[in-house]
């Protein structure tokens, strides 16, 4: 398929050379084509992967849900979404034409067994006219709540199982949030199986498609500078903080029944932890690395009910401002309840009881409505055991830290102590500071487009197994338990714009410590 045009003029910025394999053919399905994750993730996505030449010349797109759309309809608004939300966007008609034509709709009634009789053909028809193989593959961008049906639906119509002959395969994508406690996540973790293989299934958190997620590895075990180090006789803490400015936008709905712990931690931040604090994988193929990572859920050690004061810090945000702007309070918001005990910012200090890790607080720190947008790996090293150089400092000494920015800005940069030019012995503490933007100048792909790749191919390295997904919600059952069997009395207790309630400092003033991104 030709390339669309770019957004500007100039020639493209970091499109990739075509020094890799392709996909195989594909046809993708779509439940929920209609929706928000669609228009501004998904087809913008597909249109930026058909852009740098990562698809292959014959796939299509079949968008399916219950509105009563044209194939038209849905091509214009794909359009639409392309030119908004894409990386790249069609410079004139022919460009958009050509990826247009790969568009496709359909409606559906998700519990209709009929309806999916009728998908069955149609993805018949499209395998032929598309020159596809059979290849298929299932997005779920639709209401938690409906995966269950239409896995069940899909295995009744014999749409889950590879196609006869050995020509094809079949693969489905499921969205977070992938259960809402331990039980529901086991529950859904059987249904699924019960139609699916495991390794047709990529739960899929879109956090570890980003760059710099990507490069926790690479930076880790590609350099023989920093793995020595890594581990409890030399790193003091570790801080993982997702700070975000916005509050609940259009997700209260969801984000009421949810809240800071299941929206973020049981996910992205114990996917970031475990990528931070694993050992070594034998390979970097998928199942070694799962498997890595599986084994530091298992030795991280879970809130202990008795001492959650010490532990664990929740708040949710009232009135504030952020920017110079108002902000109303989470209870204020449209579709929030005005008493909801959902707390909106979350604080944990966990412990990981392996070698590696045996006696190193891990912070993990994630809010709405805070002081601004960040999203940062700190990595605080132990004091030098003697400060030869304490009466020279220009400031107070403080440890050697490496920090991994994740957003905005994304990079890498190492603090420590350095001499002022001069005559006198002056210690002064200096950056290096590596930018992706500056350095390499490249446009980063959208973590979207590196996640759907990777389905693509087959590449499950950047998804969640089922068993890490249920170990994850087993190690913060005690504190959502907790939690839910005590509301909290003092809610709101931070305001919008602030870094949180005054207890997250306090949970690391009480060890020595404090928070590095504020």
């Amino acid at each position: 398929m030709a390339s669309p045009s770019e957004k500007t003029e100039a020639a493209p910025v970091g499109v990739e050379p075509m020094s890799f394999l392709r996909p195989d053919p594909f046809g993708l399905v779509i439940f929920g084509a209609t929706g928000d994750l669609t228009a501004r993730k998904l087809i913008p996505a597909l249109f930026d992967l058909a852009h740098t030449n990562h698809l292959p010349e014959k796939f299509y797109i079949l968008g399916t849900a219950r509105r009563d759309w044209s194939e038209e309809k849905f091509r214009d608004e794909m359009k639409t979404a392309v030119t908004e939300q894409g990386r790249f966007r069609p410079q004139d008609e022919d460009s958009w034409r050509r990826f247009a034509a790969c568009l496709h709709y359909q409606s559906l009634d998700a519990g209709n067994s009929a309806s999916y009789e009728q998908l069955r053909r149609r993805l018949e028809e499209l395998d032929g006219k598309h020159g596809v193989p059979g290849n298929t593959l299932y997005y779920l961008a639709v209401d938690p709540h409906l995966y269950p049906e239409i896995v069940e639906q899909l295995g009744r119509a014999g749409l889950a199982a590879a196609s006869v002959a050995g020509r094809g395969w079949r693969r489905i994508v499921i969205e977070k949030p992938f259960g809402h406690d331990l039980a529901s996540a086991r529950r859904l973790n059987t249904q699924v199986r019960g139609v699916f293989q495991e390794e047709q299934v990529y739960r899929i958190d879109h956090y570890l498609g980003k760059e710099t997620v990507q490069n926790l590895m690479v930076f880790r075990f590609a350099n023989g500078l920093f793995e020595p180090i890594w581990n409890r006789r030399y790193v003091d803490h570790v801080q993982l903080t997702v700070a975000e400015e916005l509050g609940v936008v259009d997700r209260a709905g969801f984000y009421d029944q949810a809240g800071a712990v299941r929206d973020m931690i049981q996910n992205h931040l114990l996917q970031v932890l475990c990528l931070v604090a694993m050992e070594p994988p034998s390979s970097v193929e998928a199942r070694p690395v799962q498997q890595e990572k599986l084994k530091v859920l298992q030795a991280l050690r879970p809130p202990d009910r008795r001492c959650l004061g010490e532990c664990a810090v929740r708040g949710q945000y009232g009135p504030g401002a952020i920017g110079g702007k108002s902000v109303a309070g989470y209870r204020e918001e449209k579709g929030v309840r005005p008493d909801s005990p959902t707390e909106t910012f979350a604080a944990l200090r966990l412990e990981i009881d392996n070698w590696r890790w045996a006696g190193v607080p891990f912070y993990l720190r994630t809010g709405k409505c805070l002081h601004r947008k960040g999203s940062q790996i700190t990595i605080q090293f132990r004091e030098a055991p003697l400060q030869l150089f304490a009466c020279t400092l220009m400031e107070p000494c403080e440890p050697n830290r490496l920090t991994i920015r994740l957003q905005p800005d994304e990079g890498i940069d190492l603090r420590f102590i350095a001499k002022q030019p001069g005559l006198e012995v002056i210690g002064h503490t200096v950056e290096m500071d590596f930018s992706y933007g500056a350095e390499l100048k490249a446009r980063t792909p959208e973590a979207y487009e590196t996640l759907l790749l990777d389905v693509l191919q087959g590449d499950s390295l950047l998804f969640a197994e089922g068993d890490w997904i249920e170990s994850a919600w087993e190690r913060l059952l005690p504190l959502l338990e907790a939690w839910a069997a005590e509301p909290p009395a003092d809610f709101p207790n931070y305001a919008a714009g602030t870094w949180g309630p005054k207890q997250a400092d306090a949970l690391m003033t009480r060890d020595g410590r404090r928070w590095h991104l504020t």
